[in-house]
């Protein structure tokens, strides 16, 4: 298979990925975990997904939990307001077959 013909069928998914503590995760201080924003390009969420954990394995982080939202395209049909920065951001995720971290929410007990 060329890789254009493999490039042509990969999307970029937009992920949620909730993420415990981990020595060297690079969290704040007195942070629980955190919650990422992730545009991930994949041949099905299921693939971004598993890309996604596996990077964020490797970058020292613990993954606990992942919800999906979708293409831009679906996110578009549930009425999903999707500014300029993410449409770029998904752009890129899909031009460099990349996840990309888009932001970073950490979770502090009370």
């Amino acid at each position: 298979m060329a890789k254009s013909d493999k490039a042509s069928k990969q999307r970029v998914f937009t992920l949620l990925v909730e993420i415990g503590r981990k020595a060297g995760d690079g969290l704040p201080d007195g942070a629980t975990g955190a919650a990422l924003m992730v545009y991930a390009s994949g041949v099905d969420e299921a693939e971004a997904v598993r890309e996604t954990v596996a990077i964020l394995k490797q970058a020292d982080t613990a993954p606990l939990d992942v919800s999906g939202y979708g293409t831009l395209e679906e996110r578009l049909a549930e009425g999903h307001d999707i500014s300029d920065e993410e449409r770029a951001l998904m752009a890129r995720a899909l031009e460099e077959n990349a996840v990309i971290v888009a932001q970073m929410t950490p979770f502090f007990d009370d």
